[in-house]
């Protein structure tokens, strides 16, 4: 699977949302997988999502988790990388 993009859906300030946004990113760097990494924090772009429960990772527009908080190793094995 090609990775295009990877969104971490998360509160503003939140420590654990972060933390995955930064993780998320690092992961990319060390892969050289060319891939956007955002940190959505804009509530209705989380809600057009279907997740109510934070933080979500979202990897080319499609929801691998929500509600827990991933450890790098966790987000490594969604990225395949």
């Amino acid at each position: 699977m090609e990775i295009r993009s990877v969104k971490i859906l998360g509160r503003e300030g939140c420590r654990n949302c972060s933390g995955m946004h930064r993780n998320a990113q690092e992961i990319l760097k060390e892969r050289n997988i060319d891939a956007e990494c955002i940190h959505v924090t804009d509530l209705q772009q989380i809600m057009a999502f279907g997740v109510m429960s934070l933080p979500g990772l979202v990897i080319n527009d499609k929801v691998v988790s929500y509600g827990k908080i991933l450890s790098k190793e966790d987000i490594r094995k969604y990225l395949g990388a």
